[in-house]
């Protein structure tokens, strides 16, 4: 039970990596006490007190770095913590300035300023930087030069852009406090993420450790999801230390543990609790990438020695600061941590002091053993039709004229890639027949999706949708079944034949229906495309295929993803990026490209996709579960988080859905105009930017009248195209009587 001064008892955290303490950590503190000094933290600003000797040596940095980079020399260990003595200033004195007076203005000045403080060029040739005008800018016009020399512009670009991320998304968490608006939970992810600095503090490893990320692996899944797990880990675990200070002294609405509260409906201790599995979530999906996932990329890659030593050393650097991030939160006098101390872990129970060690048991939780539920789940479970919630939909459906010709045209075409008939490796010899391929009605879905579209245009996005729908049924069945990984990523790299970007080029005689559309629909799609275009669009098609080799590892070791990975790769998975591309590259004013590099825009789409996502995750749930044995759904990992049953799996599931609409909304309301003022649209780009949006919302309004109005999902026509009992593909007994035969394991 929480304590009278505290809202909840800290839970039990997972903590696999002993911390380590760096032996520099003396000469860290006195550096880091004058240079602070030096760079006027201690004197007050426009009349607030920021901090004074005290704050700095009751938050103790020199300690968090000396437990977060426990293997740098002195010197090294001095500038880390100047950064970190830096940034935590740079955050009380936001907090101070901008959030407690709410003046979005001077704050978004106080932040464009910063932006200069950090030039590529070379800083000791004398690239020029303003005056500093504030300790804040001081210190930054002090850091830059002292740290980036030793590394490439490739991880000057990278840093810099995160350090801009850190600062310039401050205004987020400021409109947030003004409003009083607590975030969803998938937004409130995302963003903790930029604002939370995390990865920042990532880059900083790099540095500390002498071991830059290749350039040309920095971007590649692994990587990315090494940094967002990392990222997420640290700044939920902070959420839940710091949960006291900030809603109760700050007036903070930007913390997971509130998220949690106001989302799920939870008490502190349980929306506590339900934060620290997501954390523990986190960090074994980071241990499962570099396990799993780093090997793989340097061989595919051909990384030479050197470059994975310091991936490896990257990824070590990057546990160190989970262990010694937590241990500094068990001292800092920054946070609620009565419960713990200097004496070790907290949360355990039982007795603590000397020689008690053995006599206190570690709890499930803080063993870890969360893992063991994603690789238990029992395949071609009889789960039966899911009664469907009530959808929130603003958007009214528009449908194209001409989708009776469009759906005779789409028909005609499958069949003529050889869609509807037998193709290399499927089990039942062919994925869809003609009935199949007219109940899915895919050109009804471009119709909404496209509803003032030529014919030419409706059969090219009906035929877009149908093609990257046979792939996604196409995958599990050749490679999934199989367990063919290396198969998989073999038909990637033919498909990218298909997709020349400059002239057209002899591509390899189609082998499969997969590859005979692709041949046909590139051509057809890039003819009409400019070289950024159509290197985007690739970019598009490449990351959904590569997302549907993900998914076939998964299905490999039988494994539940973690609910934040499943549901950012479920948009690519879904092809959401593809079909959005065509969107933007539909006619009209020309909306300045820089304007979808922007948060609103970029988040926007985020939640566009996320509802269409979690949409079809609910429609296919008894398909995909119960008649094909899939694991990446949607209602399945909340089901498998929550350990809730699958009505309450649903509901969470459609409560997201509907915060992500009601976030969409909100976006065009504020956000948008407030991006169109910033950036001096004219008024041909904002009528641009209008119409996006509105091919956004036909976007969302389109899918959900496909997936009411299709037969795709329905049990009728399960039971008729699965005439072979659920579990046929994999080979097993299912029904009354036959649990016993069979014997799920790890690798089923």
């Amino acid at each position: 039970m929480p304590s009278q001064d505290h809202p909840f008892e800290l839970p039990d955290f997972y903590l696999p990596y002993r911390a380590r303490l760096n032996p520099h950590l003396g000469r860290a503190r006195a550096h880091s006490h004058g240079w602070a000094e030096a760079m006027g933290f201690f004197e007050p600003q426009k009349g607030h007190k920021i901090w004074d000797e005290s704050d700095l040596e009751r938050h103790d940095y020199g300690l968090l770095c000396a437990y977060t980079h426990p293997e740098c020399d002195g010197a090294e260990l001095e500038l880390i913590t100047d950064w970190y003595v830096w940034v935590f200033y740079f955050d009380d004195h936001f907090l101070e300035l901008y959030k407690r007076t709410k003046d979005i203005e001077a704050a978004q000045e106080h932040l464009t300023r910063l932006r200069a403080f950090m030039p590529l060029d070379d800083p000791l040739e004398g690239a020029a930087v303003p005056e500093p005008a504030n300790p804040v800018e001081t210190g930054l016009a002090d850091l830059w030069p002292r740290t980036v020399p030793a590394m490439s512009i490739a991880w000057r670009r990278r840093f810099a852009e995160r350090t801009r991320h850190l600062l310039d998304e401050s205004l987020w968490e400021l409109a947030n406090i003004s409003e009083g608006r607590v975030a969803n939970p998938i937004e409130y992810i995302e963003q903790r993420r930029k604002v939370g600095g995390a990865p920042w503090s990532a880059n900083l490893v790099e540095h500390a450790a002498q071991a830059e990320v290749p350039a040309a692996l920095a971007e590649t899944r692994p990587l990315r999801v090494l940094a967002d797990t990392f990222s997420d880990a640290v700044h939920l675990r902070n959420d839940i230390f710091s949960y006291q200070r900030e809603t109760e002294e700050e007036g903070e609405v930007n913390n997971g543990v509130l998220v949690f509260e106001r989302f799920f409906g939870l008490r502190p201790q349980e929306a506590a609790d339900a934060l620290n599995d997501l954390v523990t979530s986190r960090m074994q999906q980071f241990e499962h990438t570099a396990v799993t996932e780093l090997p793989a990329l340097f061989a595919e890659q051909g990384v030479s020695l050197a470059g994975q030593g310091a991936v490896l050393a990257y990824a070590k650097g990057l546990q160190d600061w989970q262990s010694g991030g937590h241990e500094w939160h068990l001292r800092s006098s920054r946070y609620m941590n009565d419960a713990g101390g200097p004496g070790g872990p907290v949360g355990l129970g039982g007795p603590t002091g000397i020689g008690t060690s053995a006599a206190r048991l570690p709890s499930p939780g803080a063993l870890g053993l969360i893992r063991l539920k994603r690789f238990s789940h029992v395949r071609y479970q009889r789960v039966g039709p899911v009664p469907l919630p009530e959808f929130s939909m603003p958007y009214p459906v528009r449908l194209n004229p001409r989708l009776d010709e469009a759906r005779e045209n789409l028909v005609r075409w499958g069949g003529q890639m050889g869609m509807t008939g037998p193709a290399p490796g499927l089990p039942r010899g062919a994925a869809w027949n003609e009935e199949d391929l007219r109940d899915f009605d895919f050109a009804l879905c471009a119709a909404g999706i496209a509803p003032a579209a030529t014919a030419a245009e409706l059969d090219l996005a009906s035929s877009w949708l149908c093609w990257g729908t046979y792939g996604d049924d196409y995958y599990p069945a050749v490679f999934g079944q199989g367990r063919n990984l290396a198969a998989a990523k073999a038909q990637n790299r033919r498909l990218l034949g298909f997709m020349p970007l400059g002239q057209p080029s002899p591509a390899p005689p189609p082998a499969n229906p997969l590859e005979a559309g692709l041949a046909d629909l590139w051509p057809r799609t890039a003819s009409s495309l400019d070289e950024h275009q159509r290197r985007r669009f690739r970019e598009a098609v490449v990351i959904m295929i590569d997302s549907w080799v993900w998914e076939i590892a998964d299905h490999i070791i039988n494994r539940i993803p973690d609910p934040v990975d499943y549901l950012e790769m479920r948009r690519q998975t879904f092809g959401s990026s593809l079909t959005m591309a065509l969107a933007r590259f539909a006619g009209g004013p020309a909306v300045p490209p820089e304007i979808y590099q922007t948060r609103p825009v970029a988040a926007l789409e985020k939640s566009a996709s996320d509802y269409a996502c979690l949409l079809n995750d609910v429609f296919s749930y008894q398909k995909e579960i119960e008649f094909e044995g899939e694991i990446h759904n949607g209602v399945l990992a909340a089901q498998n988080f929550f350990n809730c049953d699958i009505g309450s799996a649903v509901g969470i599931v459609n409560d997201l859905m509907t915060a992500r609409i009601r976030q969409f909304e909100r976006i065009l309301a504020v956000e948008l105009p407030a991006i169109s003022e910033q950036y001096h649209l004219d008024a041909d780009a904002r009528t641009g930017l209008d119409q996006y949006v509105q091919q956004l919302q036909d976007w969302m309004s389109a899918i959900l009248n496909w997936h009411q109005r299709c037969d795709r999902y329905t049990e009728r026509h399960l039971r008729k195209r699965y005439h072979n009992p659920p579990g046929y593909f994999a080979g097993t007994f299912t029904g009354l009587g036959t649990q016993a035969a069979r014997i799920p394991s790890l690798h089923a």
